[in-house]
């Protein structure tokens, strides 16, 4: 074991060591912040109930005054698609005609190999409480399905799965048309939510789904191509405001919540339940978050770069990406034992935000912290490549 961490060090510091000048590294940087954004995000807005041997969370947003704020910063997801652009058009843009279907194959094996194991993981965990007659009644047993706790973030491998899929050709509809197609795709996702929300046409707005997520890949195009980065600082400023006044009108105005998350304020008596949710599906809000956080992220790119060239902050990026779906699977996987551990003990057991449950939110991040670590050092060499 140990004689395996010395190579992935010494790989690590070569890899830092083989850094080519021109690599774009606040690429990288983003991806990784994002991903550990939703990680630490994900632990800190969690109220754990307990119910009948199911284990679950909801959110502390719904209940939390103010706590949307957060949202408009953290819910980074529109990021993670925008460098998923970048990464993807400039690996389609190296490789020949005939290896088109390879580039595909490559990118889907690179989410599904380590979402196999996964799955495979907690169905088996699944079919051990089942049997033991463990977890919650019926065939319900240990968690509960689609809950946040620990499948929820599945949905988003799904949707970016088949935006993948989908760059070749909506590239090529980005070098024939260029600013035409994020411009439809805005225009598709507020034709949608006039016809859903105000129309009442059920099921239309279902369609955001794949229109919203894809206005961020398409955005990354942009920034692939050297369009985004060749504007000067005025202009990425004027993005960011343009996004996060929309953001303050659409969320002051007819029916958009505030949070840019779900916020299970229906499994709560202590707020009004929110008819409309920005996330499931993707609503108009989000399309000005995905202009505010990337016209943000543009503005912070200078300082953040230069920072990038710092040999520690480098090789920790270096280090996040190498398990980054890692991470992003099995976060909460982590802080299902985490509750295990704790819950019994009496931590989070008051099932509201309260001032003890502020108080603990170190808690909730450190130890579950230091089991996805380990969690990590098991199962993170599968989704690395191997070496020849």
């Amino acid at each position: 074991m140990e004689e395996g961490r010395t190579r992935d060090r010494a790989g690590l510091d070569a890899l830092v060591a083989a850094t080519p000048p021109s690599r774009d590294r606040y690429v990288d940087f983003l991806r990784a912040a994002s991903i550990v954004g939703v990680v630490v995000g994900h632990w800190f807005i969690a109220i754990i109930f307990w119910d009948h041997g199911v284990i679950g969370v909801h959110s502390a947003i719904g209940v939390t005054s103010g706590l949307w704020v957060a949202t408009w910063l953290f819910q980074v997801i529109p990021i993670f698609f925008f460098v998923g652009g970048f990464a993807n058009f400039v690996a389609y843009r190296a490789i020949r005609a005939r290896e088109r279907a390879e580039f595909l194959q490559t990118r889907a094996i690179r989410l599904l190999k380590p979402t196999a194991l996964f799955v495979a993981a907690w169905l088996g965990i699944e079919i051990v409480l089942h049997l033991i007659d463990r977890g919650g009644a019926g065939l319900v047993r240990g968690v509960r399905l689609g809950n946040t706790l620990p499948f929820g973030p599945m949905w988003f491998l799904g949707v970016y799965l088949v935006v993948v899929l989908m760059s070749p050709l909506t590239i090529a509809l980005h070098r024939r048309f260029g600013l035409w197609v994020p411009a439809a795709l805005v225009a598709g996702v507020v034709a949608a939510d006039l016809a859903g929300l105000a129309g009442g046409v059920p099921g239309i707005r279902n369609v955001n789904v794949l229109l919203a997520w894809s206005l961020a890949h398409q955005l990354g195009f942009f920034y692939a191509d050297g369009s985004l980065t060749s504007l000067p600082r005025r202009a990425h400023v004027a993005m960011a405001s343009v996004g996060l006044a929309a953001l303050i009108v659409l969320t002051n105005i007819g029916v958009y919540p505030r949070s840019m998350l779900g916020t299970d304020a229906q499994f709560f008596h202590l707020k009004a339940i929110e008819e409309t949710s920005n996330m499931n599906p993707p609503t108009a809000c989000i399309v000005a978050l995905t202009f505010w956080l990337i016209g943000l992220a543009m503005v912070l790119r200078p300082t953040l770069s230069r920072w990038l060239e710092r040999r520690g902050a480098w090789k920790a990026t270096i280090l996040a990406n190498s398990v980054i779906m890692t991470l992003f699977l099995w976060h909460m996987t982590a802080y299902v034992a985490a509750i295990l551990v704790l819950h019994p003990l009496g931590l989070s057991t008051e099932g509201d935000s309260t001032a003890r449950w502020w108080m603990e939110r170190p808690v909730w991040e450190l130890v579950p912290g230091v089991i996805l670590l380990g969690m990590v050092l098991v199962v993170g060499r599968f989704e690395r490549p191997r070496r020849g």
